[in-house]
């Protein structure tokens, strides 16, 4: 996600409000079945391989009714609800790969906090854009996304890039509707204040977009529904 938002790249997309819809649009998610259920495709990456010995969830989706996860964190504990009639592949993915402790011990490397960008990115095991499942599959969107407080949504390198990444706005996002979005925080956006509040390690593009001054860890990730 980093690439879509380097400092050049970004000020000229916002500075362009949001993208036309069509600019925006996935390949179509099939749902057979009276939309109870969708296909998805996950694609191997050979070139970025998996980072933790993972592998893809089935290509059949539940594309209805919600997931409840909780992250565990340094900081506390957020609680997110996910919205599989929204974006069944990415929460289909993002359930197996918590599931398969994809997610456990690992580090949210990069937070951002501006008058147009604050979120936390999560999800890469290495260091920020570094560390996937070894597999990218389609957006879901329908170019009329938004992200404000408390969204919750899939980082990626480009269209139909998604892996392990994610972020959560923990102030607002005026960005593309470039990103699924996998649902919103229920609970836990006091934690992600604490997090801003200790500050940014700053990037060599902008200062406020770097490390979390203070290291934010995911213990475990816990998935209901």
């Amino acid at each position: 996600m980093r690439s879509r938002w380097s400092a050049p790249v970004l000020a000229a997309a916002l500075t362009a409000a949001l993208v036309p819809a069509g600019a925006a649009q996935a390949s179509p998610v099939s749902r057979p079945g009276g939309g109870n259920e969708a296909r998805c495709v996950f694609t191997p990456t050979p070139d970025n391989p998996a980072a933790k010995p993972v592998h893809p969830p089935r290509s059949k989706a539940r594309a209805h009714g919600k997931v409840d996860v909780v992250l565990a964190t340094n900081f506390g504990p957020v609680s997110i609800r996910m919205d599989r009639g929204n974006a069944p592949c990415a929460v289909h993915n993002f359930v197996s790969l918590s599931r398969q402790s994809f997610y456990d011990h690992t580090r949210c490397w990069r937070l951002t906090d501006s008058e147009r960008l604050g979120v936390l990115q999560c999800g890469d095991i290495y260091a920020a854009e570094e560390g996937g499942p070894g597999y990218k599959f389609d957006d879901e969107l329908t170019g009329e996304e938004t992200y404000p407080r408390g969204t919750v949504a899939m980082g990626n390198w480009g269209p139909d890039t998604n892996g392990s990444q994610f972020f959560l706005v923990h102030s607002h996002a005026n960005i593309p509707p470039a990103y699924t979005v996998l649902g919103k925080v229920t609970r836990g956006l006091s934690v992600l204040d604490r997090i801003v509040k200790g500050g940014i390690i700053p990037g060599p593009n902008d200062p406020g977009d770097g490390a979390p001054a203070k290291p934010v860890k995911i213990h475990r990730v816990f998935v209901r529904g």
